[in-house]
């Protein structure tokens, strides 16, 4: 059985248990408090020397860690991860997207706002986090005008990737009214079969 050490509220954690969800695989799930230093510890660092979460115990006793690496690897021969080599590249693209172009912006956002309570040494750093975030919400809904999903017809983990922290954008400040087609996209992914919500009740 599968083992995965993380947190339900981190987005990159979330991604984690969705696609294990989707897939019906069968799991368990330890809680990891980042906030109390629980990466840090030296069991924690045996498991993934760059102290962060989600990790992912393989049944063979192997680790694995970096959420995208975790979903691709769990989506191999799965609906979830095209075999075409143009489609896994672009899944993989829009993979580079999120970690690069939409995280760092709309999570680190979230992060100062919902889990620091938005303290005065870093409200500037709060507010210059909005216009990268905008500009990937942008480009999504760019993208999503023509397409229902962002590789292929139908969804794969670049939707997952994407959708862990687009759906909880406004608890960073993101607003998501002023984009029709990316809220049309969340309710196709909230419509799949397996879906859960970013909850602790369900890690």
């Amino acid at each position: 059985m599968y083992k995965v050490f993380g947190d339900m509220l981190s987005g990159n954690c979330y991604k984690i248990k969705l696609l294990m969800e989707f897939l019906g695989l069968d799991h368990e799930w330890v809680h990891v408090d980042i906030l109390a230093g629980t990466t840090r510890t030296a069991e924690f660092l045996r498991m993934n020397p760059n102290a962060r979460i989600p990790v992912l115990e393989l049944p063979d006793g192997n680790f694995l860690w970096e959420s995208n690496a975790i979903l691709n690897y769990l989506a191999q021969d799965s609906r979830f991860l095209p075999q075409g080599r143009y489609q896994r590249a672009q899944v993989l693209q829009w993979q580079f997207f999120e970690q690069y172009s939409h995280e760092p912006y709309i999570a680190i956002a979230r992060y100062i706002r919902k889990y620091l309570g938005l303290p005065a040494d870093r409200e500037a750093e709060y507010h210059a986090r909005q216009p990268g975030g905008h500009k990937a919400l942008a480009l999504m809904e760019a993208h999503l005008a023509d397409n229902d999903f962002f590789v292929d017809a139908g969804p794969t983990v670049a939707d997952i990737s994407l959708y862990a922290y687009t759906h909880v954008a406004p608890e960073g400040g993101f607003e998501l009214s002023g984009y029709p087609n990316i809220r049309a996209w969340l309710s196709r992914i909230e419509q799949l079969p397996g879906y859960v919500t970013m909850s602790v009740e369900n890690g």
